[in-house]
């Protein structure tokens, strides 16, 4: 044998592997440990369910049974977290319950959960197959080794099933009615503020100016006849007052619903409210027809405050305007070449608006890195007007 042969290394071993995937073992840990959690979760549904109904004859029997249902809601939590884990099941959280006023509200909002009761009866049913899907895994791990992935997926994909059918979120329906509920608190509170910002502008304004312009030409009749002069100069400065009330009016109403937008529609009315930014704004709008008034309305005031925002925050040069729309959305960009760093938490009243798109199935994207340039996109639902 030769010297070089002799003082070759030897060949490295190839890496170890372990006999199954990463996937099987989770499925086997996850059919493993069913014992337990299915034991843990019979035994809370058994105890709480016959508890509260054994004594709702007494005043504790149904709050015990809404107590032992919120329970239930954490123990699907976990059971949902364990598959989210074990199994790669990607099952949503279900929507809080919402909050009811005083006690019987939250005792009739507990008791008709459906998730609750649901999970109930997924802690019900889990014992006997939890007792089947350990004494399988174990056999399996020790005698049927060579079939255990199959046996494993197998078992693995029933558990899936069960998880996704009596552990995920109910129906769409009663989902889209919460986020209404939810969207209807909103609009409420949007509408009440705005109520109050035009009480307040017409206190504040126009109604104190009519209050001093009356004042003003009481005193010029009385001295219509002893000064004519001075009375002349009180006529002409209550002329005055009355233009003033008259351009606060105006502005007042365009706040509401602008003249222009109602006559000529968004592109005569976005060009209008650009043209009173501080920084020089370039506006496109393609559509082929006008939306609904109210959609029209609310992608006005959203670029309207876009652009307050830009005059405000911004520190830019330029700043452009774009509407079009996408199917059934209308979609509104509003960009500038400012300093950047505007967020939804910011404080620039963005999260505000957020709130107001989302109430009306809209959406709000914010882009806009340290030093610029921003860009805020924002949906809205496209509604044809009647008759279109």
């Amino acid at each position: 044998m030769s010297a070089d042969h002799e003082s070759s290394p030897p060949a490295p071993r190839p890496p170890q592997r372990t006999a199954y995937g990463k996937e099987t073992w989770k499925e086997i840990a996850f059919l493993l440990s069913n014992l337990l959690t299915a034991l843990v979760g019979f035994v809370y549904a058994v105890v709480s369910v016959l508890l509260g109904v054994g004594l709702s004859v007494t005043v504790i029997g149904l709050p015990l049974l809404a107590l032992g249902l919120r329970g239930a809601r954490l123990i699907g939590r976990s059971e949902r977290a364990r598959a989210r884990g074990l199994l790669d099941v990607e099952v949503a959280e279900p929507s809080p319950l919402p909050s009811r006023g005083g006690f019987f509200g939250w005792l009739w909002t507990s008791l008709k959960d459906p998730v609750a009761w649901r999970t109930q009866l997924y802690g019900l049913i889990r014992l006997p197959w939890g007792i089947v899907t350990f004494t399988v895994a174990l056999v399996s791990l020790l005698v049927l080794w060579p079939v255990l992935p199959l046996l494993s997926r197998g078992l693995a994909n029933a558990d899936r099933g069960m998880v996704r059918g009596l552990l995920s979120p109910s129906d769409e329906l009663e989902r889209r009615i919460a986020e209404l509920e939810s969207d209807r608190g909103v609009v409420v509170d949007t509408a009440a503020a705005d109520l109050r910002r035009i009480e307040r502008d017409l206190h504040d304004g126009a109604q104190a100016r009519l209050v001093a312009l009356a004042m003003g030409l009481g005193l010029a009749k009385e001295k219509l006849l002893e000064d004519p002069e001075t009375a002349a100069a009180m006529v002409d400065e209550a002329h005055g007052e009355v233009k003033l009330a008259l351009q606060e009016l105006r502005d007042l109403a365009r706040g509401i619903h602008p003249a222009v937008l109602t006559d000529r529609g968004l592109s005569a009315a976005l060009s209008s409210v650009s043209a009173r930014c501080t920084v020089p704004v370039k506006v496109s709008v393609d559509l082929a027809e006008r939306p609904a008034e109210a959609i029209e309305g609310i992608a006005y005031f959203t670029v309207s405050e876009l652009l307050q925002n830009v005059s405000k925050h911004a520190r830019a040069r330029s700043a452009s305007v774009d509407v079009w729309r996408a199917e059934d959305r209308l979609m509104l960009r509003v960009g500038d070449d400012g300093a950047g760093g505007a967020r939804l938490d910011g404080g620039t009243g963005l999260a505000g608006l957020a709130e107001r798109l989302g109430a009306v199935d809209g959406l709000l994207v914010v882009e806009s890195p340290e030093g610029g340039p921003t860009t805020v996109t924002a949906e809205l639902p496209w509604r044809s007007r009647p008759g279109v």
